[in-house]
């Protein structure tokens, strides 16, 4: 992911974007723009468990928007 997109602005689409995907699976509550407490004293396992499922649901909606564009072309 480029530099630029890892530290998006609170109403950027990429921002909007990734709040859309962490509702659609139950996972707001961990969403660095809703949830901004410090996170580096938790392991990774956690951290995984938690933001894991809103990085699936962006590539599960990125791949499917791709797809569209192809079939579309």
């Amino acid at each position: 992911m480029a530099r630029s997109m890892r530290n998006a602005a609170p109403d950027s689409m990429w921002t909007k974007f990734k709040m859309e995907c962490a509702e659609e699976v139950g996972h707001i509550q961990y969403v660095k723009e809703n949830n901004d407490h410090y996170k580096g004293d938790l392991p990774s396992r956690v951290n995984g468990e938690q933001g894991g499922p809103i990085g699936g649901q962006m590539v599960k909606r990125m791949i499917e928007m791709a797809k569209s564009q192809i079939s579309q072309s």
